[in-house]
Protein backbone atom coordinates (compact mmCIF):
# COMPACT_ATOMS: atom_id res chain seq x y z
CA UNK A 1 0.00 0.00 0.00
CA UNK A 2 3.32 2.30 1.22
CA UNK A 3 4.35 1.93 -2.41
CA UNK A 4 0.82 2.68 -4.33
CA UNK A 5 0.68 6.14 -2.10
CA UNK A 6 4.81 6.60 -3.26
CA UNK A 7 4.02 5.84 -6.62
CA UNK A 8 0.85 8.13 -6.92
CA UNK A 9 2.43 11.12 -5.12
CA UNK A 10 5.59 11.33 -7.58
CA UNK A 11 3.15 10.67 -10.32
CA UNK A 12 0.25 13.48 -9.19
CA UNK A 13 2.43 16.18 -7.75
CA UNK A 14 4.21 17.21 -10.76
CA UNK A 15 0.91 17.08 -13.08
CA UNK A 16 -1.06 18.76 -10.79
CA UNK A 17 1.75 22.21 -10.45
CA UNK A 18 1.95 21.37 -14.51
CA UNK A 19 -2.07 22.16 -14.28
CA UNK A 20 -2.09 24.57 -11.92
CA UNK A 21 0.51 26.81 -14.08
CA UNK A 22 -1.35 26.29 -17.15
CA UNK A 23 -4.93 27.12 -16.22
CA UNK A 24 -3.46 30.47 -14.41
CA UNK A 25 -1.34 31.36 -17.28
CA UNK A 26 -4.26 30.28 -19.33
CA UNK A 27 -6.77 32.81 -17.04
CA UNK A 28 -3.97 35.57 -16.97
CA UNK A 29 -3.06 35.48 -20.67
CA UNK A 30 -6.59 36.89 -21.14
CA UNK A 31 -6.23 39.86 -19.42
CA UNK A 32 -4.52 42.83 -20.91
CA UNK A 33 -1.69 45.42 -18.98
CA UNK A 34 -3.33 48.98 -19.09
CA UNK A 35 0.34 49.78 -19.93
CA UNK A 36 -0.17 48.18 -23.16
CA UNK A 37 3.29 47.04 -23.45
CA UNK A 38 4.46 43.22 -24.79
CA UNK A 39 6.33 41.15 -22.73
CA UNK A 40 9.33 42.43 -25.19
CA UNK A 41 9.14 45.54 -24.60
CA UNK A 42 8.31 44.99 -20.84
CA UNK A 43 11.83 42.96 -20.50
CA UNK A 44 13.85 45.47 -22.84
CA UNK A 45 12.07 48.21 -19.97
CA UNK A 46 13.06 46.53 -16.75
CA UNK A 47 16.57 46.22 -17.88
CA UNK A 48 17.62 49.46 -18.72
CA UNK A 49 16.05 50.62 -16.00
CA UNK A 50 18.32 48.42 -14.32
CA UNK A 51 21.43 49.48 -16.33
CA UNK A 52 21.86 46.05 -18.05
CA UNK A 53 22.29 46.48 -21.78
CA UNK A 54 24.37 43.55 -22.85
CA UNK A 55 21.17 41.07 -22.36
CA UNK A 56 19.13 41.15 -26.00
CA UNK A 57 15.49 39.69 -25.83
CA UNK A 58 14.60 37.19 -28.21
CA UNK A 59 11.72 35.48 -29.77
CA UNK A 60 11.17 31.75 -28.80
CA UNK A 61 9.25 28.78 -29.86
CA UNK A 62 6.58 26.77 -28.28
CA UNK A 63 4.42 27.09 -24.69
CA UNK A 64 5.77 28.35 -21.71
CA UNK A 65 9.40 27.71 -22.91
CA UNK A 66 10.51 31.13 -21.43
CA UNK A 67 13.96 31.47 -19.85
CA UNK A 68 17.39 33.23 -19.43
CA UNK A 69 20.44 31.87 -20.78
CA UNK A 70 23.33 33.52 -18.96
CA UNK A 71 25.87 32.34 -21.16
CA UNK A 72 24.34 33.81 -24.61
CA UNK A 73 23.10 36.70 -22.32
CA UNK A 74 20.19 36.23 -24.07
CA UNK A 75 16.25 36.45 -22.06
CA UNK A 76 14.61 33.76 -24.92
CA UNK A 77 10.21 34.31 -24.29
CA UNK A 78 7.70 32.07 -25.92
CA UNK A 79 5.82 33.79 -28.77
CA UNK A 80 2.51 34.22 -26.91
CA UNK A 81 4.85 36.52 -24.16
CA UNK A 82 7.40 38.12 -26.56
CA UNK A 83 4.39 39.25 -28.74
CA UNK A 84 1.13 39.49 -26.16
CA UNK A 85 0.38 42.46 -23.76
CA UNK A 86 -1.28 40.20 -21.01
CA UNK A 87 -0.55 40.57 -17.23
CA UNK A 88 0.56 36.72 -17.37
CA UNK A 89 3.38 37.49 -20.22
CA UNK A 90 4.58 40.71 -18.46
CA UNK A 91 4.84 38.84 -15.32
CA UNK A 92 7.12 35.57 -17.33
CA UNK A 93 9.45 38.46 -19.00
CA UNK A 94 9.56 40.44 -15.82
CA UNK A 95 10.48 36.90 -13.95
CA UNK A 96 13.46 36.44 -16.49
CA UNK A 97 14.70 39.60 -16.72
CA UNK A 98 14.74 39.01 -12.95
CA UNK A 99 17.25 36.25 -13.62
CA UNK A 100 19.27 38.48 -15.64
CA UNK A 101 19.68 41.18 -12.86
CA UNK A 102 20.72 38.43 -10.25
CA UNK A 103 23.14 37.65 -13.17
CA UNK A 104 24.62 40.92 -13.47
CA UNK A 105 24.79 40.91 -9.24
CA UNK A 106 26.37 37.89 -9.10
CA UNK A 107 23.69 36.71 -7.04
CA UNK A 108 25.38 34.00 -4.50
CA UNK A 109 22.24 31.00 -5.43
CA UNK A 110 22.91 31.88 -9.13
CA UNK A 111 26.40 31.34 -9.18
CA UNK A 112 26.01 27.95 -7.21
CA UNK A 113 23.47 26.96 -9.33
CA UNK A 114 26.13 27.48 -12.35
CA UNK A 115 28.89 25.68 -10.59
CA UNK A 116 25.80 22.82 -9.93
CA UNK A 117 24.93 22.15 -13.62
CA UNK A 118 27.63 19.48 -14.96
CA UNK A 119 27.88 17.44 -11.09
CA UNK A 120 23.58 17.54 -11.58
CA UNK A 121 23.78 16.23 -14.64
CA UNK A 122 26.20 13.78 -14.32
CA UNK A 123 23.74 12.50 -11.33
CA UNK A 124 21.11 12.82 -13.63
CA UNK A 125 22.79 10.79 -16.26
CA UNK A 126 24.44 7.92 -14.22
CA UNK A 127 22.79 7.38 -10.79
CA UNK A 128 20.09 5.35 -11.99
CA UNK A 129 22.75 2.88 -13.62
CA UNK A 130 24.73 2.80 -11.35
CA UNK A 131 22.04 1.98 -8.94
CA UNK A 132 20.19 -0.87 -10.85
CA UNK A 133 23.44 -2.15 -11.47
CA UNK A 134 23.84 -2.24 -7.38
CA UNK A 135 20.48 -4.00 -6.77
CA UNK A 136 21.23 -6.39 -9.82
CA UNK A 137 24.71 -7.40 -8.66
CA UNK A 138 23.82 -6.90 -5.20
CA UNK A 139 26.76 -4.41 -5.14
CA UNK A 140 27.01 -2.08 -2.30
CA UNK A 141 29.69 0.22 -4.09
CA UNK A 142 27.44 0.79 -6.78
CA UNK A 143 24.58 1.69 -4.81
CA UNK A 144 26.53 4.28 -2.81
CA UNK A 145 27.62 5.45 -5.94
CA UNK A 146 24.66 5.95 -7.65
CA UNK A 147 22.85 7.70 -4.46
CA UNK A 148 25.19 9.81 -4.35
CA UNK A 149 25.45 10.97 -8.00
CA UNK A 150 21.72 11.66 -7.28
CA UNK A 151 21.87 13.24 -4.44
CA UNK A 152 24.40 16.02 -6.94
CA UNK A 153 20.94 15.96 -8.92
CA UNK A 154 18.80 16.44 -5.75
CA UNK A 155 21.32 19.15 -4.32
CA UNK A 156 20.48 21.58 -7.80
CA UNK A 157 16.89 21.09 -7.68
CA UNK A 158 17.21 22.62 -4.08
CA UNK A 159 19.53 25.42 -5.05
CA UNK A 160 17.27 26.09 -7.64
CA UNK A 161 14.27 27.07 -5.65
CA UNK A 162 15.91 30.53 -3.77
CA UNK A 163 16.90 30.91 -7.48
CA UNK A 164 13.25 31.01 -8.73
CA UNK A 165 11.59 32.72 -6.42
CA UNK A 166 14.22 35.47 -5.91
CA UNK A 167 13.63 36.32 -9.55
CA UNK A 168 10.15 36.23 -9.03
CA UNK A 169 10.22 38.99 -6.21
CA UNK A 170 12.59 40.90 -8.37
CA UNK A 171 9.84 40.90 -11.21
CA UNK A 172 7.02 42.12 -8.88
CA UNK A 173 9.42 44.78 -7.38
CA UNK A 174 10.21 46.00 -11.03
CA UNK A 175 7.20 45.77 -12.20
CA UNK A 176 5.38 48.02 -9.60
CA UNK A 177 8.38 50.14 -8.90
CA UNK A 178 8.97 51.46 -12.88
CA UNK A 179 4.81 51.33 -12.96
CA UNK A 180 4.31 48.46 -15.41
CA UNK A 181 1.07 47.19 -13.81
CA UNK A 182 -1.19 49.26 -11.80
CA UNK A 183 -2.37 48.05 -7.90
CA UNK A 184 -5.87 45.68 -9.40
CA UNK A 185 -3.16 43.67 -11.80
CA UNK A 186 -0.71 42.73 -8.98
CA UNK A 187 -2.86 39.91 -7.07
CA UNK A 188 -2.85 38.52 -10.96
CA UNK A 189 0.91 38.97 -11.74
CA UNK A 190 1.46 37.06 -7.89
CA UNK A 191 -0.71 33.99 -8.86
CA UNK A 192 0.98 34.02 -12.41
CA UNK A 193 4.79 33.61 -10.94
CA UNK A 194 3.64 31.37 -7.61
CA UNK A 195 1.73 29.15 -10.10
CA UNK A 196 5.00 28.71 -11.87
CA UNK A 197 7.27 28.43 -8.85
CA UNK A 198 5.09 25.47 -7.68
CA UNK A 199 6.27 23.56 -10.90
CA UNK A 200 10.16 23.55 -9.02
CA UNK A 201 8.85 22.62 -5.40
CA UNK A 202 7.26 19.78 -6.98
CA UNK A 203 10.39 18.78 -8.81
CA UNK A 204 12.62 19.20 -5.66
CA UNK A 205 10.03 17.12 -3.32
CA UNK A 206 9.88 14.39 -6.01
CA UNK A 207 13.28 14.26 -6.33
CA UNK A 208 13.87 13.88 -2.59
CA UNK A 209 11.27 11.38 -2.03
CA UNK A 210 13.24 9.30 -4.91
CA UNK A 211 16.61 10.02 -3.17
CA UNK A 212 15.13 8.66 0.87
CA UNK A 213 13.26 5.24 -1.24
CA UNK A 214 17.23 5.36 -2.58
CA UNK A 215 18.68 5.72 0.66
CA UNK A 216 16.20 2.80 2.01
CA UNK A 217 16.85 0.46 -0.66
CA UNK A 218 20.87 1.15 0.36
CA UNK A 219 19.67 0.26 4.32
CA UNK A 220 17.66 -2.82 3.13
CA UNK A 221 20.44 -4.11 1.07
CA UNK A 222 23.28 -3.12 4.07
CA UNK A 223 20.85 -5.13 6.94
CA UNK A 224 20.71 -8.33 4.22
CA UNK A 225 24.31 -8.35 4.48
Amino acid sequence: MEILIYFALILILPLWASSRVKKTYKKYSKVQTTANMTGAEVAQRILHENGIYDVAVKPGKGFLSDHYNPRTKEIVLSPDNYHGMSVAGAAVAAHEVGHAIQDAESYAFLRLRHKLVPVANLGSNFSFILIIAGMLLGSMEFMLGGIIFFAAAVLFQFVTLPVEFNASSRAMNQMVGIGLIRNEEEPHAKKVLNAAALTYVAAALVALLELLRFILMFIGMNGDD
